[in-house]
């Protein structure tokens, strides 16, 4: 019976020295604002370097990346060592108070729903005229701060992992307050644009723009990256360039 609760509660019962996890609180509400409490450090930091989890129906761990699924939420800092041990250590039950089951790809989950949520938005800016791809195309608008007729102001760089560096660096130079986002390789960039071939692309600052940012900051930090020397939300200037 012991060892059905350990599987259960996602890990073995051990702490380790170095780790103080926080205590659950499963009677407060549902936090409010825009700081959460990891459940790993107990830190309270703002939710855009985070990802809320909540328990499925099932007993399942879920990530809840629109933060909009009911039930209480779980949140851990946007890093893959983080994940690992609030899944290993069983901090995923402590915090909900109740017997959860972690699924052993979670990390590889989250990561491809970040990657899909970064592209699709890449896509969507695409769709709705605030983003150009090409080289050519993408220097004449940082150079005229203008993005296709509606005269968007350029807002980040996108820059595929495998393109030519001389190139990147040419382009980033006509934007060098500019964030850049470099996690994804020329044929993935391509398929987000609906084009043959794409290495530089350009979008529009907006509400899209920052949607896209925050997620890639998340993903950097999810691949096992330090977010935020990788850059992020509220560090404009700072590139992600983290390719796995």
């Amino acid at each position: 019976m012991a060892e059905s609760n350990e599987a259960e509660n996602g890990g073995g019962s051990g702490e380790g020295e170095d780790f103080d996890p926080a205590p659950a609180l499963p009677d407060e509400p549902e936090e409010t604002g825009p700081n959460r409490r990891c459940i790993i450090t107990g830190t309270v930091q703002p939710k855009d370097g985070m990802i809320r989890f909540v328990v499925g129906p099932d007993g399942e761990i879920v990530p809840d990346l629109d933060e909009r699924l009911p039930g209480r939420g779980l949140w851990v800092s946007a890093d893959r060592a983080a994940l690992a041990k609030a899944g290993g250590k069983g901090l995923f039950a402590r915090a909900a108070r109740r017997a959860v089951r972690v699924p052993p790809d979670l990390t590889e989950r989250l990561e491809r729903l970040l990657e899909r949520r970064c592209l699709d938005r890449i896509g969507l800016a695409r769709r709705a005229g605030q983003a150009l791809a090409g080289y050519e195309k993408v220097r004449e608008a940082l150079r005229s701060g203008r993005i296709g007729r509606e005269g968007g102001v350029p807002g980040l760089l996108v820059e595929a992992a495998d393109g030519s560096e001389d190139q990147r660096a040419k382009v980033a130079a006509l934007g060098p307050d500019l964030p850049v986002i470099c996690l994804f390789d020329s044929g993935a960039l391509a398929a987000a644009l609906g084009r043959d071939h794409a290495v530089h692309t350009v979008v529009a600052r907006g509400k899209l723009a920052s949607q896209l940012l925050r997620d890639a900051a998340r993903l950097t930090g999810i691949r096992g990256f330090d977010v935020g020397a990788a850059g992020g939300p509220g560090k404009p200037t700072t590139e992600i360039n983290r390719n796995r």
